[in-house]
């Protein structure tokens, strides 16, 4: 199958999937409202009024997504930068730009985005998170992950004996 209809395929369902889970926490969950999952996972519905980890909170809605769309924009340069044999890194960045558009249709839609997943113990909490994001955490750990796999291909397909450093 053609490695870009595979990436719109791929963005297209994290899209869905992340607007259908928020859907389904904001009509069912009270704003603040928790389940329980386990000891230490709740859902939690919340509202990010800023960025990760809700940095910029208070700062102006257009600002906010029109920084999103930098981003985007920037993620999209990478993307189109990498080489086509990059496939991992590919899916990377397409969960990450479905992740960010997620996010942005919340932003654009409803002034914040709806947050619902939280990793807590009795002492301490995580952010509040969504699928979107975690898509897009997960996607930038993986790129970061090829890299430097790669990077460990590319030195064992040199080898010490191709590596120019001999002392002929």
């Amino acid at each position: 199958m053609n490695p870009r209809i595979v990436a719109a395929l791929v963005i297209l369902l994290t899209v869905v999937a992340d607007q259908a889970i928020k859907a389904v926490v904001v009509a069912t969950m009270e704003l603040g409202g928790a389940i329980e999952i386990l000891p230490f996972l709740a859902l939690y519905h919340a509202r990010n009024e800023g960025i990760a980890f809700s940095m910029f909170a208070g700062s102006a809605d257009l600002a906010l997504a029109l920084m999103a769309v930098v981003v985007l924009a920037f993620v999209f340069w990478l993307w189109w930068k990498t080489p086509a044999d990059r496939r991992l890194t590919h899916f990377a960045f397409a969960i990450i730009v479905g992740g960010a558009i997620g996010n942005l249709i919340d932003r654009v839609r409803l002034g914040y985005v709806t947050d619902y997943v939280l990793f807590h113990t009795p002492v301490w909490s995580f952010a509040v998170f969504n699928l979107a994001d975690a898509c897009i955490s997960v996607g930038a750990v993986v790129i970061v992950a090829d890299e430097l796999l790669l990077g460990r291909r590319e030195k064992k397909a040199v080898g010490p004996e191709n590596s120019g450093s001999g002392t002929d």
